[in-house]
């Protein structure tokens, strides 16, 4: 082996290490704001009840938001 492809192997596991820290930083933060709600929702809805058809997406919002109306529980807004 030549210093050449070390550094180059080196840089690629660089590059691959770098992106999966990116994508579970993505995942991360799209679970803890609730971006992902919506498609959690989904997946339980098909394993659960995949006869009836889901709200679409703005009913969801709309329902998720009236329900923290209803019930506050501890948040700072």
């Amino acid at each position: 082996m030549t210093i050449q492809s070390d550094a180059a192997t080196g840089l690629r596991a660089a590059g691959a290490l770098a992106l999966r820290a990116g994508r579970s930083i993505r995942w991360y933060m799209r679970n803890l704001m609730g971006d992902s709600a919506y498609e959690t929702y989904l997946a339980h809805h098909r394993r659960g009840h995949p006869e009836e058809k889901p709200m679409t997406e703005r009913e969801f919002w709309r329902d998720r938001m009236d329900e923290q109306d209803r019930n506050p529980g501890a948040r700072c807004c």
